[in-house]
């Protein structure tokens, strides 16, 4: 095998193919990533046999076909370092050798027969999903999944699926992130009475593999599996078993709560200030609605305190409730600085909802006095 290959191109591709390869492996052939090429250029392919994704590249011209496996290592270092534009890289199975102008690396190589093959979207019934809009509902839920939960379900994305949306809602058991986007069923594609949970880290690599402008990426669960193509992508990931919190019935009744608009980027601002003097041992920090004023006061003990007043549209009764900062801020971050946002609110007592008009929503569960 002889390619000559455009190193920027070929060093974004293979990171992101690099992510899934495992740092530690009892099968050390998992520590690389497949190259091979193709009638239009190259694929690169890397699995922990959990994970596994292929990235097809075009416009890598092939001097003679072949295979390869790149130690993952190596291999990325010299594709970062290098000062070429244009590389050459040569496999005769044993050994690769890549070399630029001014330099020239040759490295060991596998048997690339023994790499494990990573499953094709050969899927005749799917879910087509705007790629931006599915990039979205990855990093408006991602944050609030729990690895380290022994609830092995709560270290995943929730998808639900509908004729015309999917539905994405992560929890760690004191904050729940739901996410509505739009998703049209293709052939018999399963509306979802089976649950279809996502690991975290599968869900972050969906997000990077298809950042490149996709406009649709095709989704099809089965095998109790998920498979995504992109244009160039495909991504393959075992579900997480178990079941999920049923998730519905953590709002609270909207007849119950105030909605108090606020813009994100001003909120976020006075969220940060009040949360300045917040330490692990009491995290809250209290927040007053009244008299046209967001009050937030921060007890830090011997940190300190914090009051930061926020001007609001609101003039009814005094409603106080006691949060976590940090959890008010990672639903902030999730959002653009100039969107505004209904901060739904009961009392001390009664989970907070926050909410957009393009079908996000986030629970927030209260802290009690001495938190």
């Amino acid at each position: 095998m002889q390619i000559q290959c455009d190193r920027e191109k070929l060093l974004r591709a293979f990171q992101t193919a690099a992510s899934v390869v495992p740092s530690r492996s009892p099968k050390p052939v998992l520590q690389n990533v497949k190259l091979e090429t193709t009638n239009d250029g190259i694929a690169l392919t890397a699995t922990d046999l959990e994970v596994g994704i292929r990235i097809d590249l075009s416009g890598f011209p092939a001097t003679s076909a072949g295979q390869a496996l790149l130690p993952v290592d190596r291999v990325g270092s010299i594709l970062r370092e290098s000062p070429d534009d244009q590389l050459s890289i040569t496999s005769d199975g044993r050994r690769v050798v890549i070399e630029g102008q001014r330099s020239k690396f040759q490295l060991p190589c596998e048997d690339p027969a023994s790499y494990p093959d990573v499953q094709a979207f050969d899927a005749d019934a799917y879910h087509e999903v705007p790629a931006a809009a599915f990039r979205g509902l990855v990093r408006r839920t991602i944050f609030a999944t729990d690895n380290e939960s022994t609830r092995y379900a709560l270290g995943g994305v929730l998808l639900e699926f509908g004729d015309e949306e999917i539905i994405g809602v992560s929890t760690d058991g004191r904050r729940l992130a739901k996410q509505v986007g739009p998703a049209k069923a293709i052939g018999q594609a399963a509306s979802g009475e089976e649950m279809t949970i996502v690991p975290a880290r599968a869900m972050h690599l969906l997000e990077r593999a298809t950042a490149e402008n996709d406009e649709k990426i095709f989704l099809a669960v089965r095998d109790n599996a998920v498979l995504v193509q992109s244009q160039r992508t495909t991504v393959y990931a075992r579900l997480i078993e178990g079941r999920f919190p049923s998730w519905r019935a953590v709002f609270p009744a909207r007849d119950e709560l105030v909605d108090i608009r606020l813009t994100v980027g001003e909120f976020h601002a006075a969220v940060r200030q009040a949360a300045i003097v917040i330490g692990q041992e009491r995290r809250g920090v209290d927040f007053r609605f009244a008299d046209g004023t967001l009050e937030m006061i921060g007890h830090g003990g011997e940190l300190g305190e914090s009051r930061v007043e926020l001007p609001i549209a609101y003039d009814g009764p005094e409603i106080r409730v006691r949060l976590d900062p940090r959890y008010v801020s990672d639903f902030l971050k999730a959002l653009e600085p100039d969107q505004n946002l209904e901060f739904g609110v009961k009392d001390g007592e009664t989970a907070v909802v926050c909410k957009t008009d393009d079908g996000y929503a986030y629970v927030i569960m209260p802290l009690s006095q001495g938190q």
